[in-house]
C-alpha cells in the first residue's frame, strides 16, 4: 500500500523554514499542524484538521506499518510522523530525492517546477493565505480551501511518483529511504558538556590567535599582508583574474567562492582571519558548536544529508550543519555519541577513487598492487626519485602520495605544484611537470582512459551511442542522455558544445542550474574520468551502506565512510561484519581491490 502524505503547518514572517533549519522548525514549541491530507494508493485523499490528539487518531487509521509513505521533501513530513506523531512507515520515498537524481538541478526541485515539467496539472497558491494564521485562526470556508490545496498536493505528489517511479533503480530507493531516515528517525545523541567547554575555548582562542597572527586591522584589509597571514598558516591564497587588468589578482571579496571556502578551512585560526575579513561575527566552528548544543536541548542528533546532492551523485551536507566537513580533529566529533548499550564504528573505504581508476582503466599493474596490500604511494615515489622503495623518505612517500591521489584525473604542473603547496611542499615548477610526466609514464593506460573519454565527450556531442569507456560492460555512453551508470542512472552534460572562450582554446561546456542562474562548466576528458570515478565509489558506497544496514542501522555517512550503531556486546563481531561489507564487491565489479579501515568508539571523535 503506498500512503502519500503532506502537512501544512503554522509559519510566519519570522518562523518559517527560510528563517529556521528543519530540524529547528520542526521541534520548536512554536510548531503547529494545521492540517494534514493523506492518499491511500490512487483513491481520492483525505484532508484532516484539528488537534494534536485527534491528529494523532486520524493518522493511527493507516497502516503505517506495512505501508510505503510517499511525500515531497519527505525528510519535513516524515519528521513530523515521527517527532509529533510516533509514527514510522515500513518505506519512505521522496519524490524532491528521485528528482534530483533524474534531472539534477535542470527541472528544479519545488513540486510547482516538476509537475509543470512533466506537465500533470498546477499547484495551488493558497498556502500564500496561511502567512501568520494558526489553526485556530481560520474560518471554516478558509481551512476548506486550504484543505482543497493540500489535497491537490498530495494527488500531484502521487502522480509525480507515477512519472518518475518508471525505471527508477530499486537500489537507489532503498538508499533515498535510508537517508530520509537518518535525519527523521535519529540515534546520535550530543554531549553538551563537551560542546559547551568546547565553545568557550574556540571563543578565547578566536581572540588569543588573531592578537597574536593580526597585528593590525591593516593586515586584515590589506590584500598583499592578508596572503602573507594566510600562507604563514599554510593556505595558498586564492586567486582570480582580473577583469580590469586581465591579470592574477588575489580573491578576497566577499562574492569569490574560494575565500568564502575558507570559512569552512579545518583549521580554525583560518577561520577567525577570513571571518575577520568578511566582517563575519562568528566562525563555522562557533556557530556550529552552538548550533549542536541548541539541538542537544531539543532531542537526539538528525543527520541531514541533502541524496543526489553532487552532479556524480554523491550526498551533500543540509540544515546548517554539514556532515560531510566537520574538521578531522574537531572536538565536535568528542560530542557525537552512541546511545547507551552501543558502539559506533566508523569505516572508511581506502583510496576508493584510485582504486576504482585504476580497475576502470585495466590499469593491471596497479590494480594488483592495491589487492596484494602494496605501498603504491612508495612505489610511486620510487619511480619519481628513481631509487628503492626501501630508501624512500617520508616527505618523498607524501609526494608519492599526492601524485597517486590528485595526478590520475589530467591535473596540469600548476595546480600540482598548488596542491603540493597546501601541504607546506615547495617544488619547482618544473619539478612538478616531471613528476606528472612520470605518473603518465608509469600508467599509460590512466592516460588512455582520459583519451577515451574525450572521445565519449564528441560521441555524445554528436548523438552517438558507444561502450568503449573503461571496462566492458560497466558504462555505456548515450548520445540521447549522457553516461549509464551501473545503477541505471546517468552522468549527464546538458546542452553539451563546443565554445570559444577569451584568451583560452576552444573546448567542449555544459549548462548547470544554480538555482535561477544558468553556470557554464568547461568538460574534458580527465574530468569526465573523474565523474565516472567518483560516481562509481558513490555507488559501491551505497550498496555497502544497504549491506550494513541489514544487520546494524546506519547513522551516518560522510565521504566514503560509513557510520554504523552496534550492540556493545558483540562489537567486535560487528566491526567484523562491517569491514567485510566494505570489501565486497559490487556484482559488475569483479576484479576491482577494495579495502577498508575502521575505527570503534563510544563517540564519533574516538572511531
Amino acid at each position: 500500500m503506498i500512503l502519500t502524505i503532506d502537512f501544512e503547518s503554522y509559519y510566519s514572517k519570522t518562523f518559517s523554514l527560510s528563517k529556521l533549519t528543519t530540524e529547528e522548525y520542526i521541534r520548536s514549541k512554536s510548531f503547529e499542524v494545521i492540517g494534514v491530507a493523506v492518499q491511500s494508493d490512487g483513491n481520492d485523499p483525505v484532508w484532516y484538521s484539528g488537534t494534536k490528539a485527534n491528529t494523532k487518531k486520524f493518522l493511527d487509521q493507516f497502516d503505517w506499518a506495512s505501508a510505503t509513505a510517499v511525500a515531497h521533501n519527505a525528510a519535513f513530513d516524515m519528521a513530523i510522523l515521527n517527532w509529533h506523531f510516533d509514527i514510522r512507515p515500513k518505506r519512505i520515498v521522496d519524490t524532491l530525492s528521485m528528482a534530483r537524481a533524474l534531472h539534477g538541478t535542470n527541472v528544479g526541485g519545488s513540486l510547482a517546477a516538476l509537475v509543470q515539467h512533466y506537465n500533470l496539472g498546477a499547484k495551488g497558491t493558497e498556502v500564500n493565505d496561511a502567512l501568520g494564521k494558526r489553526r485556530l485562526d481560520f474560518t471554516i470556508d478558509e481551512l476548506a480551501r486550504y484543505g482543497m490545496y493540500c489535497k491537490n498536493d498530495v494527488v500531484l505528489t502521487y502522480k509525480l511518483l507515477n512519472k518518475l517511479i518508471v525505471d527508477f533503480p530499486a537500489v537507489e530507493l532503498e538508499l533515498i529511504d535510508l537517508t530520509v531516515r537518518m535525519f527523521t528517525e535519529p540515534r546520535l545523541e550530543l554531549d553538551v558538556e563537551v560542546l559547551t567547554s568546547h565553545l568557550h575555548e574556540v571563543v578565547r582562542a578566536k581572540e588569543r590567535l588573531l592578537g597574536k597572527i593580526v597585528d593590525s586591522k591593516e593586515d586584515i584589509m590589506s590584500n598583499p599582508k592578508l596572503a602573507g597571514v594566510l600562507e604563514r598558516l599554510g593556505v595558498v591564497p586564492p586567486m582570480k583574474t582580473s577583469l580590469r587588468t586581465g591579470k592574477q589578482a588575489y580573491a578576497f571579496a566577499k562574492s569569490d567562492q574560494g575565500f568564502k571556502a575558507l570559512l569552512e578551512h579545518e583549521n580554525p585560526t583560518v577561520q577567525a582571519v577570513v571571518a575577520a575579513r568578511l566582517g563575519v561575527k562568528s566562525t563555522l566552528e562557533e556557530s556550529r558548536t552552538q548550533r549542536f548544543i541548541d539541538i542537544a536541548g531539543r532531542g537526539t542528533l538528525p543527520i541531514p544529508l541533502k541524496y543526489y546532492a553532487a552532479h556524480t551523485g554523491r550526498w551533500g551536507g543540509d540544515d546548517k550543519i554539514n556532515m560531510q566537513n566537520l574538521p578531522k580533529n574537531s572536538l565536535l566529533k568528542q560530542a557525537i555519541r552512541a546511545p547507551d548499550g552501543y558502539m559506533l564504528v566508523d569505516s572508511d573505504s581506502s583510496q576508493i577513487e584510485a582504486r576504482t581508476l585504476a580497475w576502470l582503466a585495466g590499469q593491471s599493474d596497479l590494480v594488483e598492487a592495491f589487492e596484494r596490500g602494496e605501498d603504491v604511494y612508495k612505489q610511486m615515489a620510487s619511480k619519481i626519485y628513481g631509487k628503492p622503495e626501501q630508501d624512500i623518505t617520508k616527505d618523498e612517500r607524501f609526494v608519492g602520495k599526492t601524485t597517486i591521489l590528485g595526478c590520475g584525473y589530467g591535473m596540469g604542473a600548476e595546480k600540482f605544484q598548488a596542491q603540493l603547496k597546501v601541504f607546506g611542499v615547495e617544488t619547482e615548477l618544473d619539478e612538478c611537470q616531471r613528476i606528472i610526466n612520470v605518473y603518465r609514464a608509469t600508467y599509460p593506460k590512466i592516460v588512455e582512459l582520459w583519451r577515451y573519454a574525450g572521445d565519449a565527450l564528441r560521441a555524445m556531442q554528436d548523438g552517438q551511442t558507444t561502450n568503449t569507456l573503461g571496462v566492458e560492460g560497466v558504462l555505456v555512453v548515450d548520445g540521447t542522455e549522457g553516461i549509464r551508470l551501473p545503477n541505471g542512472l546517468y552522468l549527464r552534460y546538458p546542452n553539451l558544445r563546443r565554445e570559444d572562450r577569451k584568451g583560452e582554446a576552444s573546448g567542449l561546456v555544459y549548462d548547470t542550474k544554480r538555482g535561477r542562474a544558468v553556470v557554464t562548466t568547461r568538460i574534458y576528458g580527465g574530468k569526465v574520468v573523474e565523474n565516472v570515478c567518483q560516481s562509481l565509489a558513490r555507488i559501491i558506497i551505497g550498496e555497502q551502506m544497504l549491506m550494513v544496514d541489514k544487520r546494524y542501522p546506519v547513522v551516518m555517512t560522510v565521504h566514503d565512510a560509513i557510520g554504523a550503531l552496534v550492540p556493545k556486546i558483540g562489537v567486535v563481531d560487528g566491526q567484523r561484519y562491517i569491514e567485510g561489507c566494505m570489501r565486497t564487491r559490487p556484482s559488475w565489479a569483479l576484479g576491482l581491490p577494495l579495502n577498508c579501515e575502521s575505527g570503534v568508539g563510544k563517540t564519533y571523535g574516538d572511531c
